[in-house]
């Protein structure tokens, strides 16, 4: 996540001070910024060598996993907040791994391309798939393995029994609150697990 303002836009929901695990972290920068301007703690997990190396750049903590194996190596709630920021599309087991995020973290924060808004669904009606600054592949090279909108995401949220505590869009730098399926091309969800009866 390369965008300044989608960082600080995510980082407003994580509690000053939480312990945090952010999953396909990339370079580290927002466990830095966290770090640095929230008082947070905890891990990046990345998988590539160039992108782990910024990370101890960076001074941040990171592991080197496959999210695709899961995260058996961490215990319940071991986090206040676990963070999937364009890491949900990428993820060949999306549901399991929605899951782990809210079983290894007290809440959980996903960020991902909304395939809905306006501008790709002009693409698709044009007849190619969409090719934007937030999604800048071809579908024949897109490292994205699938694609979602805000009101799926939501409905898997509802199926897995997650309480949604807060949802919006983002358009660039701005938070877009009504009508988020059609107007933001990223799609932000804070959610947590329900309490027991």
């Amino acid at each position: 996540m390369s965008d300044n303002h989608t960082m600080k836009a995510i980082a407003q929901l994580v509690p000053t001070g939480a312990r945090v695990l952010d999953l396909g972290c990339g370079d580290g920068a927002l466990l830095e910024y966290l770090q640095k301007e929230r008082g947070c703690s905890g891990y990046g997990v990345e998988l590539d060598d160039a992108k782990l190396l910024a990370c101890a750049k960076r001074g941040v903590n990171v592991l080197q996993m496959n999210l695709d194996r899961g995260l058996s190596i961490f215990g319940d709630h071991s986090f206040d907040v676990v963070l999937q920021i364009d890491t949900f599309q990428h993820l060949r087991n999306a549901e399991t791994m929605l899951r782990e995020t809210l079983r290894v973290g007290r809440s959980g924060i996903i960020a991902f391309p909304n395939f809905a808004h306006w501008g790709n669904r002009l693409s698709v009606m044009r007849g190619r798939m969409p090719v934007t600054r937030r999604m800048p592949y071809q579908w024949y090279d897109t490292p994205n393995i699938r694609v979602g909108t805000f009101k799926d995401f939501e409905a898997l949220a509802l199926k897995n029994d997650l309480r949604i505590r807060d949802s919006f869009g983002l358009l660039g730098q701005k938070p877009v609150r009504l009508l988020p399926n059609l107007r933001a091309n990223t799609a932000v969800f804070h959610l947590e697990r329900k309490a027991p009866l």
